[in-house]
């Protein structure tokens, strides 16, 4: 039941406007009962790595297979039946708001033949009190409304559950329950959770192994609490020196100055080159290999 991304190229198109390659030959695994966290800053390219994953973006370059079998372009009745389910940022946007919630909870037991559960069972679940089945989203907190929809994903009994940015949008004191809320229902179910963020803090809370992005490429992957004790690559390092702590230090730029290049007009070489402290002459002129770390300095040691 294993997610297995290689080499993956996605590219944007518009009329009269460069070409974006969104993502840019990454390379993932998430297999069974593994939480992943992909983590990296704002237009990295996680969010169309997680669409594609699903099937919700066409795919260029390279393979996704799940299961043994292509994840394609999908219309909706086949996105139900792959067996992959994602969780959305913005739970308002992503649920109907014309619809009691219970009955799109619903709409997922009946694409897994499920005649044993309820909605309210999938509330329960997540939660959140049974008769809370028929509200409509606007009557739930933000909070409320994405444990809504993870029930939802949930109720078709996922073996792959991509869970995109799914806390950003909820404040601080609901964040780290609905993170660990997803890592305990997936592994209680057996399936993969790729979890995507930029809050590293709480990756580090849920996932058994770390993949750090940047401008399209994955430049470092490895187990949680190695990638947090001795990380390898300059951009992780700065990701982890950034994180804010109690004595006030760690504040984004201060570690990693510039900005994400365009990606419609990406460096060449090594993608980090223009901002990285440890730049050497090779990073400015070739691609570093992908392995465990992306980077120049490490294939120097």
């Amino acid at each position: 039941m294993t997610l297995d991304i290689r080499d993956l190229v996605v590219e944007h198109r518009s009329p009269g406007r460069p070409v974006v390659r969104a993502v840019a030959g990454a390379s993932l695994t998430v297999s069974p009962g593994e939480v992943v966290g992909l983590v990296g800053e704002s237009g990295c390219g996680k969010s169309t790595l997680a669409r594609a994953a699903c099937g919700l973006n066409p795919v260029t370059e390279g393979s996704i297979t799940f299961e043994g079998r292509p994840v394609a372009p999908l219309g909706l009745r086949r996105r139900r039946e792959t067996g992959i389910q994602m969780v959305f940022q913005d739970p308002y946007a992503s649920l109907n708001p014309r619809r009691r919630v219970g009955d799109q909870i619903a709409d997922g037991l009946r694409t897994a033949r499920d005649t044993a559960a309820t909605p309210a069972d999938l509330l329960e679940r997540v939660g959140l009190p049974r008769d809370f089945a028929g509200r409509h989203p606007h009557e739930f907190s933000g909070g409320q409304r994405q444990r809504v929809a993870i029930a939802r994903a949930l109720a078709a009994r996922p073996r792959m559950l991509i869970g995109d940015e799914p806390i950003s949008a909820l404040d601080a004191s609901a964040q780290a329950q609905v993170a660990t809320l997803m890592r305990d229902l997936a592994v209680d179910a057996g399936a993969g959770l790729l979890f995507i963020s930029h809050d590293l803090s709480v990756v580090r809370l849920i996932a058994d192994r770390i993949a750090v992005m940047y401008l399209g490429r994955i430049v470092e992957v490895g187990d949680t609490a190695e990638v947090w004790a001795n990380p390898r690559h300059p951009y992780t390092r700065a990701l982890l020196g950034a994180i804010p702590r109690p004595d006030g230090m760690g504040v984004l730029p201060a570690e990693l100055p510039g900005d994400v290049p365009d990606p419609a007009n990406p460096p060449g070489g090594c993608r980090f080159h223009p901002r990285c402290p440890l730049v050497m002459d090779v990073c400015r002129d070739e691609e570093p290999r992908f392995g465990p770390v992306a980077c120049w300095l490490h294939e120097a040691k």
